[in-house]
């Protein structure tokens, strides 16, 4: 069933619909998201985008939804405002990969689209396609990178994946559907190498385990060393990622 929002768009089921909203005197971006498996209404806030998103069960108005983001509006305007700054793709940019900075450069030679040399991301074409080229590149190399990465763990556990995708998730840096197919978020690729690994060897061990129990976590430690050091720095650091592109 959908609803209709004050300015008369349907939020459908899983559908974003966005409008700006007053929190605290300042207009901030907020999405309504409708979703059939949602018991109760919920907030949180979207690091990608540096907004909320409110999320309502198939019954629940939108004014709910915004009664309950007014009860809570200091612990959003607290939340938004330890966001880290969004990293744009623009010229000279320095946006990591594996890690590392690397800085956006235009240039006029070369093949075309975006390409890495030496620490540098080197674009060509016109300036209003730069940021789309960037993100083709760095996700391009993620499916390269995190295919491989799980084509390698999955040998070593006698598993085979369905597919591996590579998305643009907000929520979750992999995950492991019941058909097999894995999937990452892209983003990944500006983490270090050893956050790959872990998130990839943490997805990989769901093709066996499809819980948290004691068995997945043993196969994870075989299929990654880097659990305790990769969970720390994603709990430090992974809200910055979210901020790229």
């Amino acid at each position: 069933m959908a609803r209709k929002t004050a300015k008369g768009a349907a939020v459908k089921s899983n559908e974003l619909i966005t409008e700006m909203v007053p929190v605290q005197g300042a207009l901030t971006q907020v999405a309504f998201r409708r979703s059939g498996r949602a018991a109760k209404i919920s907030l949180r806030i979207d690091p990608a985008q540096g907004g909320i998103v409110i999320t309502l069960p198939p019954r629940a108005s939108r004014r709910a939804g915004l009664a309950l983001l007014q009860t809570h509006e200091a612990w959003v305007v607290e939340k938004l405002a330890a966001l880290p700054r969004a990293l744009p793709f623009v010229p000279g940019a320095v946006v990591p990969v594996h890690g590392l900075p690397h800085i956006i450069r235009p240039t006029a030679t070369g093949r075309g689209g975006a390409w890495i040399e030496e620490h540098e991301i080197l674009v060509t074409g016109e300036p209003e396609f730069l940021s789309r080229r960037v993100s083709d590149c760095l996700r391009r190399l993620a499916r390269q990178q995190l295919t491989a990465m799980a084509a390698e763990k999955a040998k070593q556990a006698e598993l085979t994946p369905k597919c591996v995708r590579v998305k643009d998730t907000r929520s979750r840096w992999g995950s492991c559907a019941p058909d097999g197919t894995l999937a990452f978020c892209w983003r990944l690729i500006c983490a270090p190498e050893f956050v790959q690994d872990y998130v990839v060897g943490h997805e990989v061990a769901h093709l066996r385990h499809m819980n948290h129990g004691r068995q997945f976590w043993a196969l994870t430690e075989t299929l990654t060393a880097h659990r305790v050091a990769a969970s720390a720095w994603l709990g430090t650091h992974g809200p910055a990622l979210l901020r790229i592109g």
